[in-house]
Protein backbone atom coordinates (compact mmCIF):
# COMPACT_ATOMS: atom_id res chain seq x y z
CA UNK A 1 0.00 0.00 0.00
CA UNK A 2 0.80 3.58 -0.70
CA UNK A 3 -0.34 6.67 0.77
CA UNK A 4 -0.11 10.19 -0.96
CA UNK A 5 -0.98 13.37 0.48
CA UNK A 6 -1.20 16.30 -1.99
CA UNK A 7 -0.61 20.47 -0.10
CA UNK A 8 0.66 23.84 -1.27
CA UNK A 9 -2.39 24.31 -3.42
CA UNK A 10 -4.46 28.03 -2.98
CA UNK A 11 -5.47 31.09 -4.92
CA UNK A 12 -2.83 32.84 -6.70
CA UNK A 13 -3.38 36.05 -9.08
CA UNK A 14 -2.57 34.60 -13.08
CA UNK A 15 0.68 35.49 -13.43
CA UNK A 16 2.01 33.85 -10.32
CA UNK A 17 3.35 30.79 -8.44
CA UNK A 18 2.50 27.72 -6.51
CA UNK A 19 4.99 24.82 -5.51
CA UNK A 20 2.49 21.89 -4.95
CA UNK A 21 4.05 18.89 -2.33
CA UNK A 22 2.60 15.36 -2.74
CA UNK A 23 3.83 13.01 1.03
CA UNK A 24 4.11 9.52 -0.07
CA UNK A 25 4.39 7.01 3.13
CA UNK A 26 4.06 3.02 2.77
CA UNK A 27 6.67 2.93 0.24
CA UNK A 28 9.54 4.32 -1.44
CA UNK A 29 9.00 6.78 -4.28
CA UNK A 30 12.74 6.44 -5.98
CA UNK A 31 11.53 3.05 -6.83
CA UNK A 32 8.03 4.66 -9.09
CA UNK A 33 6.87 6.94 -11.77
CA UNK A 34 5.91 9.64 -10.14
CA UNK A 35 2.69 11.98 -11.90
CA UNK A 36 0.67 14.89 -11.18
CA UNK A 37 -2.75 14.97 -13.30
CA UNK A 38 -5.40 17.95 -13.12
CA UNK A 39 -9.41 17.89 -12.88
CA UNK A 40 -11.16 21.17 -13.47
CA UNK A 41 -15.05 21.23 -13.11
CA UNK A 42 -16.65 19.30 -15.87
CA UNK A 43 -13.56 17.98 -17.93
CA UNK A 44 -12.03 14.88 -18.00
CA UNK A 45 -8.77 14.50 -15.36
CA UNK A 46 -5.67 15.32 -17.78
CA UNK A 47 -1.91 14.70 -17.53
CA UNK A 48 0.09 17.20 -16.34
CA UNK A 49 3.80 15.86 -15.31
CA UNK A 50 5.72 13.02 -14.54
CA UNK A 51 9.15 11.93 -13.56
CA UNK A 52 10.50 8.74 -14.41
CA UNK A 53 11.49 6.10 -11.97
CA UNK A 54 15.29 7.03 -12.15
CA UNK A 55 13.91 10.69 -11.80
CA UNK A 56 16.22 11.77 -14.41
CA UNK A 57 13.66 12.43 -17.03
CA UNK A 58 10.73 14.59 -16.84
CA UNK A 59 7.58 14.52 -18.99
CA UNK A 60 4.96 17.56 -19.69
CA UNK A 61 1.77 18.02 -21.09
CA UNK A 62 1.66 20.91 -23.96
CA UNK A 63 -0.32 23.21 -22.24
CA UNK A 64 2.26 23.05 -18.81
CA UNK A 65 5.83 23.19 -20.96
CA UNK A 66 8.06 25.81 -19.91
CA UNK A 67 6.41 26.74 -16.86
CA UNK A 68 6.20 23.53 -14.69
CA UNK A 69 8.80 22.50 -13.42
CA UNK A 70 8.62 18.33 -11.40
CA UNK A 71 11.19 17.44 -9.04
CA UNK A 72 11.59 15.01 -6.12
CA UNK A 73 13.26 14.56 -2.96
CA UNK A 74 13.95 10.90 -2.39
CA UNK A 75 15.13 11.55 1.60
CA UNK A 76 11.59 13.39 1.95
CA UNK A 77 9.91 10.79 0.19
CA UNK A 78 8.19 13.91 -1.67
CA UNK A 79 7.30 15.20 -5.13
CA UNK A 80 6.90 18.96 -6.11
CA UNK A 81 5.43 20.83 -8.89
CA UNK A 82 6.69 24.09 -9.16
CA UNK A 83 4.12 25.96 -11.32
CA UNK A 84 5.10 29.65 -12.99
CA UNK A 85 3.61 32.02 -14.93
CA UNK A 86 -0.12 30.86 -13.77
CA UNK A 87 -3.49 30.85 -15.99
CA UNK A 88 -6.85 30.95 -15.16
CA UNK A 89 -7.07 27.52 -17.32
CA UNK A 90 -4.47 26.17 -14.66
CA UNK A 91 -7.72 26.47 -12.02
CA UNK A 92 -8.15 22.59 -11.41
CA UNK A 93 -7.68 19.82 -8.77
CA UNK A 94 -3.94 18.49 -8.85
CA UNK A 95 -3.66 15.02 -8.10
CA UNK A 96 -0.46 13.33 -6.82
CA UNK A 97 -0.09 9.80 -8.72
CA UNK A 98 1.98 6.81 -8.68
CA UNK A 99 2.54 4.25 -10.99
CA UNK A 100 4.11 1.21 -9.74
CA UNK A 101 4.41 -1.32 -12.54
CA UNK A 102 6.14 0.79 -15.48
CA UNK A 103 9.60 2.52 -16.00
CA UNK A 104 8.68 4.81 -17.87
CA UNK A 105 5.75 7.41 -17.28
CA UNK A 106 2.55 7.15 -18.59
CA UNK A 107 0.00 10.02 -19.94
CA UNK A 108 -3.20 7.73 -19.73
CA UNK A 109 -4.47 8.53 -15.97
CA UNK A 110 -5.80 4.81 -15.95
CA UNK A 111 -1.79 2.98 -15.65
CA UNK A 112 -1.51 4.90 -12.16
CA UNK A 113 -2.30 2.65 -9.50
CA UNK A 114 -1.86 5.23 -6.06
CA UNK A 115 -3.34 8.65 -5.68
CA UNK A 116 -3.82 11.42 -3.47
CA UNK A 117 -6.51 13.29 -2.32
CA UNK A 118 -6.05 16.06 -4.31
CA UNK A 119 -5.57 19.85 -3.81
CA UNK A 120 -7.07 22.85 -5.12
CA UNK A 121 -5.56 25.56 -7.59
CA UNK A 122 -7.23 28.60 -8.20
CA UNK A 123 -5.66 31.41 -10.74
CA UNK A 124 -7.59 34.45 -10.80
CA UNK A 125 -7.37 36.72 -13.65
Amino acid sequence: QMQLVESGGGLVQAGGSLRLSCAASGRTISNYVMGWFRQAPGKEREFVAALSWSGNTPYYANSVKGRYAISRDNAKNTVYLQMNSLKPADTAVYYCATDTTRWAPSYDQYSYDYWGQGTQVTVSS
